[in-house]
């Protein structure tokens, strides 16, 4: 069976999806392009990349899968009660198959995820069952932003959140600070939320409750790791609380920051970068802008300090006490 006609409802498995995971249940682990005849078992989350080693596949246990595919039949018709007897039955022989990989906990401390689509769908999950507090580190996404159905279920999936009770505080680069979908998104969220901003933040980060996060597990961000382990949890909500001090009040209540002796914040950050030996495509991706943007900002730098070449824009950067007020910020 080949992916291109492998169409089949997300709450069943198939016979080729059957037979690959009773094997992993089997083994413990199987390589991946074994799953390549049952992509449903990668997309469903039934298989998963191991973490010491994305190129091994390696299944969830059986009871864990059948709560999670039934979870979505619960509010279903009678005839969807009966599909769902009927998933009890095919996996009962599959419980005993994986009875000696069960692990003592349902849910793993590290737990790598196969897609976009699924990563999304495991914060929703861990959002919906949250009911304290949301902390994130958002960079710039070019692509996110240009996409209204991924902003509006963002925004749904945060009001929600926020209905219960919860709060959400929020970390962004100072670039999307007069974004039009950063403002229409705080001006329509009700609730205990904030978001401040820096030059330059950590790469993605959610923590939930204090008890789950996600973090890229892939430099294009098309794998995540889901981690449940204390200490983990515990050092990124340091991290997170260390960037927020150092951080500038976006929402509710905006603050501006100063421009010095002519040099906008913008212009000091990069400056600090330029000094760094950062290239200027570094600098744009640092800090969450564009080349050409960047390039603009490097140019009025120079205008201002009177330099006529980067050597030379460099050296005046130091003499001009530019830094000292960009540390003075902090």
């Amino acid at each position: 069976m080949t992916p291109e006609v492998h169409h089949h409802g997300t709450e069943e498995l198939c016979d080729a999806g059957l037979e690959i995971y009773a094997r992993a249940l089997r083994e413990g682990h199987l390589p991946s392009v074994e799953a390549a005849a049952a992509p449903c078992l990668i997309d469903n989350g039934i298989l998963h990349p191991a973490v010491d080693d994305l190129a091994r596949l390696e299944p969830v246990p059986p009871t864990v899968v059948l709560q999670r595919l039934l979870r979505s039949s619960e509010d279903r018709i009678a005839d969807e009660r009966r599909r769902g007897q009927r998933m009890a039955d095919i996996f009962e022989p599959l419980m005993r198959l994986g009875s000696h990989n069960a692990v003592t906990e349902d849910t793993p401390a590290l737990r790598i995820l196969s897609s976009k689509e699924r990563t999304g769908q495991a914060i929703e999950e861990a959002m919906a069952e949250g009911r304290e507090e949301l902390l994130a580190i958002q960079p710039h996404d070019a692509q996110v932003s240009k996409r209204p159905d991924i902003l509006e279920g963002a925004m749904k999936r945060d009001q929600d959140f926020l209905d219960r009770g919860a709060r959400i505080r929020a970390l962004y680069q100072h670039t999307i600070r007069h974004a039009p979908y950063t403002r229409a998104r705080y001006e329509h969220l009700t609730g205990d939320v904030e978001a401040r901003t820096l030059d330059e933040v950590t790469e993605r980060l959610i923590v939930i409750d204090r008890t789950v996060a996600f973090i890229p597990a892939s430099a294009d961000r098309s794998l995540a790791l889901e981690v449940r382990h204390p200490a983990l949890i515990a050092y990124f909500v340091n991290i997170f609380d260390r960037l927020w001090h150092l951080a500038t009040p976006m929402h509710p209540q905006a603050v501006q920051q100063p421009t010095l002796n002519g040099i906008t914040p913008r212009q000091r950050a990069i400056a600090a970068l330029l000094i760094e030996g950062h290239t200027d495509s570094d600098i744009a991706d640092r800090l969450g802008m564009n080349v050409r943007t960047a390039r603009v900002h490097i140019a009025k730098l120079a205008a201002t300090l009177g330099s006529e070449s980067r050597a030379q824009l460099g050296y005046l950067i130091g003499q001009s006490g530019v830094l000292r007020f960009e540390n003075a910020d902090q």
